[in-house]
C-alpha cells in the first residue's frame, strides 16, 4: 500500500515514473509504473488538511489502478490481494494477464465481469512449480519427466482435473479438464507460491480484443484491479502460450500454436507421444 506524508504530497503527485530492476521476468531489464496524479489531487483536496493528519493514503482511493513494478518488493502485496479474493494484473513470460485465487468463486466471477467474457469460456490456472500440479490435475498417465521438460515455459498443458482436484467447482463449469501454466517468470510464480493456491489466469484484455504486451494495452481496465504490476514491454509478441491437450495417454493435440509450437512438439515427440488430429 502506498502511503505518503502531506509534506511530500505535491512532490509525489507529480507525474513521475517509478522504476526498479525487473529481474523477475526474463529478458526484461527494467520495469516501471505510473500512478496518475489526477485522482490523487481529487482525493486529497476534497478533505481538509489538518495538523493531526500525518499521512495520506492515496493508493487505496485511486480509481485508475495502483501501478507497481513487478519486483520482489511488491510480491507480498500481490499475495495479500489474492488471499483477499481480489483481481490483479501481472506480467508472464508471454502476455499480461488477469489473475486471482482459482479456488475463490467470487474472485473468478470478477475476472469474467472485467473481461466481459462468457462463463462458458474456460480459464487456465497458474501454479508455482511442476510439483504443485497433482493438487489440481491428474498426471499419472504422463511419461516421467515430460512436464519438467515443458515447464516452466510458454506452454499451457490441458489435463484432467480428476476426483481429487481442490479447484473451485465453479471454475470452468461442465469441463473435466483444466489448462495449467508454470510461466518462466519468477514474479507470478512467487505470488502463486505465497498464496498457497493456484491462480486463475487469463489474458488482460476485453474478450475478443488483442492480447496485451504492455500495461498501456489494457489501461481502461486498470480500475477493476487491486494492483497492476508493470513488467515493461514483453518481447514475445501477442501469440501467447502454446496450448497442448495431454488428457489422453501417449497422445497429444496442439489446441493453439502460440509462441512455442515447434519446441513443444519436439519435447512431446522425444517422449514418444503421438499427435492426434
Amino acid at each position: 500500500m502506498l502511503v505518503i506524508s502531506p509534506a511530500k504530497f505535491t512532490e509525489r503527485c507529480l507525474l513521475r515514473p517509478c522504476s526498479a530492476k525487473g529481474f523477475f521476468c526474463q529478458r526484461s531489464s527494467r520495469v516501471g509504473g505510473i500512478v496518475s496524479p489526477r485522482r490523487r489531487f481529487g482525493w486529497c483536496f476534497q478533505r481538509k488538511m489538518s495538523q493531526d493528519l500525518k499521512r495520506c493514503n492515496v493508493a487505496s482511493e485511486t480509481k485508475e489502478g495502483i501501478i507497481l513494478p513487478a519486483s520482489r518488493d511488491h510480491v507480498q502485496e500481490a499475495i495479500d490481494a489474492i488471499k483477499a479474493e481480489k483481481v490483479i494484473a501481472v506480467p508472464t513470460d508471454t502476455l499480461y494477464g488477469f489473475s486471482c485465487d482459482a479456488c475463490s468463486a467470487q474472485a473468478v466471477n470478477q475476472i469474467y465481469d472485467i473481461k466481459g467474457r462468457k462463463v462458458t469460456s474456460p480459464l487456465a490456472i497458474c501454479v508455482a512449480d511442476v510439483s504443485d500440479i497433482p493438487r489440481f490435475a491428474t498426471i499419472d498417465h504422463l511419461p516421467h519427466g515430460l512436464l519438467d521438460s515443458l515447464l516452466p515455459g510458454p506452454v499451457t498443458v490441458v489435463l484432467k482435473r480428476g476426483d481429487f482436484s481442490i479447484l473451485e467447482k465453479s471454475l470452468n463449469p461442465g469441463l473435466d479438464s483444466i489448462g495449467v501454466r508454470v510461466p518462466d517468470c519468477d514474479f507470478i510464480r512467487s505470488i502463486a507460491r505465497g498464496s498457497g493456491s493456484a491462480l486463475a489466469l487469463t489474458s488482460a484484455n476485453l474478450s475478443g480484443q488483442p492480447s496485451s504486451v504492455s500495461i498501456r494495452d489494457f489501461e481502461d481496465l486498470w480500475q477493476y484491479c487491486a494492483y497492476v504490476y508493470d513488467g515493461g514491454l514483453l518481447p514475445c509478441g501477442r501469440a501467447g502460450s502454446t496450448v497442448v491437450d495431454l488428457t489422453k495417454p501417449r497422445t497429444y493435440k496442439i489446441l493453439r500454436p502460440g509462441s512455442a509450437r515447434e519446441e513443444t512438439i519436439a519435447v512431446l515427440q522425444r517422449f514418444s507421444l503421438e499427435e492426434t488430429p
